[in-house]
């Protein structure tokens, strides 16, 4: 692969560019792009059959208008014994959290970071407040709800996000925490729980919180379709909640805002649920294996995940751009590197769980590109230290101009250790939401 191709990371701001484009600037046949370590998709669902079924149903499927949204809801909530007064359906759960920003979030929204980049970004865009609040490494970047709640009342904030499995360490709420979390923010505006991945947990076999988020007058949950039956660029997902909020953001949503792709794979799905459950415990499965063979990496850390995916740190010394790029271009991997994450550094990678042929050949590459011998190799010798990689002074630079003090004591440690602090950053201007 050329050097335009590892330029597209580069052009893009929050997120990774599409496969399209790589497959484009590559110039690889289709179906030739990169072993995938980046979409955090099912890579068992649909099944082969199914994608035969919906191959031979392509003419008639991209020839005709869908049937509506609400009968696709329909067969939906049919499906997930959901009421469908409680549930509004979008074009992907970022077109969902969009209308949750223009109708429900009011002056300020608290997120914990690192987490999905649409939950900061889109709020800042509609001039809203952020409040940051950053999840330390130190902790493995677990989250605190009880200190989380103290932040929000410090701030005032009134709309407050938990992603449960959060994106992208895969940080897990266990349900009886959550919904005492959602009882404490009862004054706020609005709570919204993201469970897009939380399918993939098996810390508890009932872990979902729509039951609960349908009785309360302020909570919503979101949930994912694309990611959970391996079907991104099908674009669909859902909201639960109760009938007053679900009907607000349902009326505000196009007649068709759901493709006929969407409609045939929900209609699916009623006969082909063992499969679907079968997918599910295979990623599990593999979830494990995978964390640990890189486990047994020198120097990389594996933090325990929840989700289809693995945050790693990457050794001492490795910078993840350069890794990234050198997997892209040398092994035909694509990975995952955290650096334009609020919250993270480009030490950080973000990594799919695949099956097993495919995880051998990511850990090959990562040994040849980490430990290789010479010059060639990421991790020039053995180290010691804690010192900023790139990416992290901007990082904690934002995090410091939206959170006051929030990171005072992080920087301050940093300097005294002899690596290099954030530079000094001028105050936000009006307006600007941060």
């Amino acid at each position: 692969m050329s050097g335009n191709v590892t330029s597209l990371f580069r052009s893009t701001a929050a997120h990774s560019p599409s496969m399209a484009a790589l497959t484009r600037e590559s110039g690889a046949a289709a179906g030739a792009g990169p072993v995938d370590f980046c979409i955090p998709c099912n890579p068992y669902f649909p099944t082969p059959a199914m994608f035969e079924d919906l191959a031979g149903r392509l003419r008639d499927i991209v020839t005709y208008y869908p049937s509506s949204a609400d009968t696709i809801t329909a067969e939906l909530c049919g499906l997930l014994q959901l009421p469908p007064q409680c549930v509004a359906m979008g074009n992907g759960s970022t077109e969902l959290i969009t209308w949750i920003d223009h109708l429900l979030v009011r002056e300020s929204l608290a997120v914990p970071v690192p987490t999905f980049g649409r939950w900061t970004d889109q709020p800042m865009e509609t001039g809203k407040r952020v409040d940051m609040f950053p999840l330390q490494e130190a902790g493995g970047f677990a989250l605190d709800l009880a200190r989380y709640a103290e932040f929000v009342r410090a701030r005032g904030t009134r709309a407050v996000v938990v992603c449960n499995p959060n994106n992208p360490d895969g940080g897990y709420q266990h349900k009886q925490a959550l919904v005492q979390f959602m009882d404490t923010m009862a004054d706020r505006d609005l709570v919204v729980v993201d469970e897009s991945f939380l399918e993939f947990a098996d810390a508890e076999t009932d872990a979902s919180v729509v039951q609960e988020a349908m009785l309360r007058p302020n909570v919503v949950v979101l949930r994912s379709l694309g990611k959970n039956f391996g079907l991104h660029g099908v674009r669909f997902g859902y909201l639960v909640a109760n009938p007053a909020l679900a009907g607000r953001v349902r009326s505000m949503l196009p007649k068709w805002n759901l493709n006929s792709f969407a409609e045939h794979v929900v209609f699916m799905l009623r006969d082909h649920g063992p499969e679907y459950a079968q997918s599910l415990l295979q990623v599990r499965r593999d979830r494990l294996e995978m964390a640990a063979q890189l486990s047994a990496l020198p120097g990389l850390t594996v933090y325990p995940s929840q989700g289809n995916f693995l945050f790693v740190r990457l050794p001492v010394g490795a910078e993840g751009t350069a890794v990234r790029d050198r997997m892209l271009t040398e092994h035909r991997v694509l990975v995952r590197e955290c650096g334009n994450k609020i919250g993270s550094s480009s030490r950080f990678l973000r990594l799919v769980v695949r099956p097993q042929a495919d995880v051998r050949r990511l850990v090959s590459g990562l040994e040849q590109v980490l430990y290789g011998a010479g010059r060639g190799a990421a991790v020039p010798g053995p180290a010691t230290g804690t010192g900023y990689s790139s990416g992290t002074a901007a990082v904690d630079r934002l995090m410091y101009e939206t959170n006051g003090s929030g990171m005072r004591a992080i920087t301050a440690r940093a300097a005294g250790a002899g690596a290099p602090g954030p530079a000094a950053a001028p105050a936000p201007a009006a307006g600007t939401g941060t």
